[in-house]
């Protein structure tokens, strides 16, 4: 209990600071350090032939999202099918599989790092430092573009003379990008708004945790490893090389770009990943904050303290709800004392570091792991599945705002049909196409979802689980959830490096990710474009704990009542099952 504490408290604490840091950076205001990162930054911007200040519509914005996202997916599936032919590759990890090496592409591309193959034997030491860090660097930073853009266009205001528009340059929550004729909702500059945070932002964060981990005995080290004797002299084969490797670069970039994955198989649960109680807690620490963070930035970027605190409140009360029932599960309740439990866990830990853990990589799009889910207590797996379906307790970075948004949207729609006004977000009516936008992303889910789980279960051959009855339902049903979230935790058991899960989940990877982060920018870009109403009396408060309350009802029923079933078929009757026998 105390170390879930102090983890919230210390997260709180550093995130307000981050966050308020982190609107300078979007913002583009001017820094102390500004001499220092152009040295870094410049040189980019001329290889890509990009002008930072130049302000792009949304329909440029997206198409530089789309491209950069499909250019990265082509060099890191090149390395990943090469990387036996080139260098630094110590353990001999030969080239991977087409099918593998999309999918892997995939899940890093779309920051989710679900991992179908194990990375100590099947990536060389560039693999992981170029494909996998390089986009567990990239790929949050897009997320976190893509939001603020969004946040551009929900609080756009229409320069009324070119005196005005000069004004609202100086002013604009993206000083760093002009608006111009031809930009007539100017939502910023995609490669700015990547390449800045990146630079002044996570990378310096990634450093420091490196660091803080390296001095924890998390290996960082080119060397391919030692080989040393077994301690069963009789078994066969008697000796065996420990792979090591730069694992606390890649350590640090997993854990703060809510990335997951790990440099080996069973990810943080094993010691050279997560070797002392501190290392423990700074993991889990980096999970909450940059998300964390981003929620602090609203407050600065939007000048709106209030919506911030409402955001910040209503994620929070989820979390501490789901956190609570998680550790109850896991340590006080019928099926806590059950040894079986304890099969995937790692002592050293014990149940209760293991189900906060749990919670939090669930309740971000992080995924990373300090025990196998799939030996957690059925209850506890129903709260993991429950994160990951709600998708926005904290998040990923940028994305879990964005999937907020989406439901701040829907609660003004309904809280408007329930008193009997026009649905109207900051001063801007929503209208049919909005709802229209918003109802392809509530359908989405479910119809990929579900989709794929019954067509899977459908066909023994493909499923490949090791478990028939009810968990065997979960496992399935997890593996997609985990991937449309863009988590990337699994219920291991799966026998998941085939043709058929690496392609289904690499379209479902893409479906989560994409049209979660693209469709609420357009939404905004078309408030964006309408008359902005003063608010007044009658305008609809958003920024009330009334509100905050039926926001979060409405996401709890939305989203965990079209899951019922299949979550009754699954972890609950599992929990039945166990209590019984």
């Amino acid at each position: 209990m105390w170390v879930t504490l102090i983890v919230f408290c210390l997260a709180i604490l550093l995130a307000y600071s981050l966050g308020n840091y982190l609107a300078a950076v979007m913002q583009g205001r001017p820094m102390k350090t500004d001499r220092l990162f152009c040295w870094f930054e410049q040189p980019v911007y001329r290889i890509l032939g990009v002008n930072p200040q130049s302000g792009m519509s949304v329909r440029h914005y997206i198409n530089a999202f789309l491209m950069s996202s499909l250019l990265l997916l082509l060099v890191v599936c090149g390395i990943f099918m090469t990387q036996q032919w080139l260098p630094l590759n110590p353990n001999d990890a030969p080239n991977m599989n087409w099918d593998l090496a999309l999918h892997t592409s995939i899940s890093f591309l779309t920051n989710t790092n679900q991992q179908h193959y194990s990375g100590q034997a099947q990536l060389s030491h560039l693999s992981q430092m170029t494909g996998i860090v390089g986009l567990q660097v990239i790929t949050p930073m897009m997320g976190l573009a893509l939001v603020v853009a969004t946040l551009r266009g929900l609080f756009y205001r229409h320069p009324q003379n070119t005196a005005d528009q000069n004004e609202a340059v100086e002013n604009s929550l993206n000083s760093h990008a002009r608006p111009t004729t031809e930009v007539p909702v100017n939502v910023g500059n995609f490669w700015a708004d990547v390449i800045r945070p990146a630079c002044r932002f996570l990378i310096p964060l990634c450093v420091i945790w490196a660091l803080l981990l390296t001095s924890q005995g998390v290996p960082s080290t080119f060397a391919g490893g030692p080989i040393v004797q077994v301690l069963d002299q009789q078994a066969e084969p008697n000796d065996q090389k420990i792979p090591l490797g730069p694992v606390a670069a890649m350590v640090a970039s997993k854990q703060l770009g809510s990335n997951g994955g790990g440099w080996y198989g069973p990810n943080s649960a094993v010691p050279l990943e997560n070797p002392t109680p501190l290392s423990n807690m700074l993991e889990l620490l980096a999970i909450l904050l940059i998300p964390m963070s981003v929620i602090f930035m609203i407050g600065k970027f939007t000048q709106r303290k209030k919506f911030m605190l409402m955001v910040l409140g209503s994620m929070l009360l989820m979390s501490v709800l789901s956190t609570g029932l998680a550790l109850w599960s896991e340590g006080y309740s019928a099926t806590s004392h059950s040894m079986s439990l304890m099969e995937g866990k790692e002592v050293r830990f014990g149940a209760d570091a293991s189900a906060l853990w749990l919670a939090l990589t669930t309740q971000v799009n992080n995924g990373s792991v300090n025990m196998m889910h799939d030996s957690a207590a059925p209850l506890t797996g129903l709260v993991a599945l429950s994160n990951m379906l709600i998708n926005t307790i904290w998040g990923g970075v940028g994305c879990g705002l964005q999937q907020f948004i989406v439901y701040l949207l829907l609660a003004v729609f309904v809280a408007g049909l329930m008193t009997g006004r026009t649905p109207e977000l900051f001063g801007r009516k929503i209208e049919a196409y909005e709802i229209k936008l918003l109802a392809v992303l509530i359908v989405l889910q479910p119809l990929v979802i579900l989709g794929f789980t019954a067509v899977t279960l459908w066909f023994p051959a493909i499923t490949v689980h090791s478990n028939p009855a009810f968990h065997g339902i979960s496992q399935v049903f997890y593996e997609y959830v985990s991937a449309f979230a863009n988590n990337g935790s699994g219920f291991e058991g799966l026998g998941d490096n085939t043709l058929w899960w690496n392609l289904s989940c690499s379209i479902v990877l893409l479906l989560g990710r994409y049209p979660a982060l693209i469709i609420p920018l357009l939404i905004a870009a078309s408030l964006a474009g309408k008359r902005h109403a003063p608010e007044s009396t009658g305008s609809l408060q958003v920024e009330t704990p009334t509100f905050a309350l039926t926001l979060v009802a409405i996401v709890v029923i939305l989203t965990l009542l079209q899951f019922m079933p299949v979550l009754v078929l699954g972890p609950v009757a599992d929990h039945v099952l166990l209590v019984g026998s």
